[in-house]
């Protein structure tokens, strides 16, 4: 993608996308509220809880990961290890050319949209396509995910009929309906027709060995019901404990991420069909990813790797609601992705090290994560990082001038004494380029500078 600052691509959105974003991401962070407070006496402890288990898995890798690999052998299934994203797509190439499989169908998994696995496969002319609606009409338009769980947040059904109707599954329809229709029917032949089903996890627990997925289309179902081989692509960071963790992972899991009690699939895979079974894949390989996560393991931000992919921290952050996903040029957006993004990125870190800046630092994001990440305060780190290694900020004016009246008492007095002519002179004339286009964009309220200070002296007297 190319770079803009997040404020520029904000200024030249289409109101219908801002529009279709803003009243998506505000109803179900209004719903999700509702739930969990009207569902539970204190939903505050119990995200604190699963941040406690999720924190304990991540820093007691080395003692889990072994141990959910010889269970998941025990289990039948193939374990690999993947370091970069290029070794993570070098292997699902292999495990496919060993089959002589040359289609497959794909449950959504972020993971696959961090190594751009699909673009990969089709460049060694094979198959891979989305099955979860939304995945499916972003790879139509040869689009982006904007939203980590609702990936055409950014779209609305006019758009999205248009596009059906231009890639021949009929005359233009925008009933929700019919296009839902249009997609089951063109899907259907095609997971009959493929080799390999690819699939994420939500969970992977350590003492089971059973992959977790939790899904509303039923398409990692689709995915697995015909298909000789099951891939799946897991980051290492998803491994959590025991089963019993996850009645608390999935309960907030749920009503974070679309507002519901529990999602409509859920499902635990323990390895390939047994003897006994008469369907399902035959073979299955898990492929561990790290890309770059053992490294933030190794940062003072390792509390992001706790992230469960709700959304809820976008559907509550006030810069995601005006930007859209797409202005993060990340596979993650919002709150989340200003943090993971830099990290798994750390080669690319100055050109990230705006996403950081882009918010404005309320805390929202952290009171509505399901396992309780502090993200302002990571997002605080990473902007001390850029300023430790000298990476400019795009589009921000010098703040030298503003530091140095901060920091000394009498031209602070002075300039908020001088403030009081902003209420007389208007902002058109503000000879500073920099706070020209900064004015242009907010209405200024009426200056008050300086009240505190008095009714500090009169409440000494």
């Amino acid at each position: 993608m190319r770079f803009q600052p997040i404020d520029q691509y904000s200024a030249g959105l289409k109101a219908d996308t801002r529009a279709s974003v803003y009243q998506s991401t505000k109803s179900t962070h209004e719903k999700r509220t509702k739930l969990l407070f009207d569902q539970f006496a204190d939903p505050d402890r119990l995200r604190e809880l699963a941040g406690e288990i999720k924190q304990h898995a991540i820093e007691n890798l080395d003692t889990y990961l072994p141990q959910v690999e010889a269970r998941l052998k025990a289990n039948g299934a193939q374990v690999h290890w993947a370091g970069t994203a290029e070794s993570a797509c070098a292997t699902v190439l292999k495990i496919m050319r060993d089959r002589g499989a040359t289609k497959m169908v794909k449950a959504k998994t972020m993971v696959s949209e961090e190594i751009e696995l699909a673009h990969f496969l089709e460049q060694h002319g094979l198959e891979a396509l989305e099955t979860d609606l939304g995945e499916f009409i972003v790879q139509i338009d040869d689009d982006h995910p904007s939203h980590i769980v609702r990936p055409i947040i950014h779209k609305n059904r006019r758009e999205i009929a248009t596009s059906f109707e231009r890639e021949g599954l009929g005359a233009y329809n925008d009933d929700p309906g019919t296009i839902t229709r249009r997609a089951r029917h063109f899907l259907r032949h095609k997971y009959l027709e493929a080799d390999v089903g690819l699939t994420g996890a939500n969970f992977v627990s350590a003492e089971s060995g059973r992959i977790v997925l939790v899904t509303n289309e039923g398409n990692s179902r689709f995915c697995l019901a015909a298909t000789k081989c099951h891939i799946v692509l897991v980051g290492i960071e998803k491994i959590v404990p025991r089963d019993c963790d996850l009645s608390i992972l999935l309960n907030l899991l749920g009503r974070s991420g679309t507002a519901q009690d529990l999602t409509v699939y859920t499902e635990f895979i323990s390895g390939p069909k047994a003897p006994t079974q008469p369907d399902g894949p035959e073979e299955m390989h898990v492929i561990f990813v790290d890309n770059g996560r053992t490294e933030v393991l190794a940062s003072d931000c390792r509390e992001i790797l706790r992230c469960i992919r709700c959304g809820a921290c976008l559907n509550v952050c006030p810069v995601y609601r005006q930007a859209s996903g797409h202005a993060y040029r990340s596979v993650y957006p919002g709150p989340v992705g200003a943090v993971l993004s830099p990290l798994l990125m750390k080669d690319k870190f100055p050109q990230k090290a705006d996403l950081p800046k882009a918010s404005s630092l309320c805390g929202a994001c952290n009171e509505v994560c399901p396992v309780n990440i502090p993200i302002p305060d990571l997002l605080l780190r990473l902007r001390n990082r850029a300023k430790e290694e000298n990476v400019p900020s795009p589009g921000t004016p010098p703040m030298g001038a503003w530091a140095l009246m901060a920091s000394q008492p009498t031209a602070w007095k002075a300039a908020l004494a001088g403030g009081k002519l902003l209420d007389y002179v208007p902002t058109k004339l503000i000879p500073v380029p920099a706070l020209q286009a900064w004015a242009d964009k907010r209405a200024l309220p009426t200056w008050r500078g300086g009240e505190f200070r008095k009714w500090l002296r009169q409440r000494a007297k």
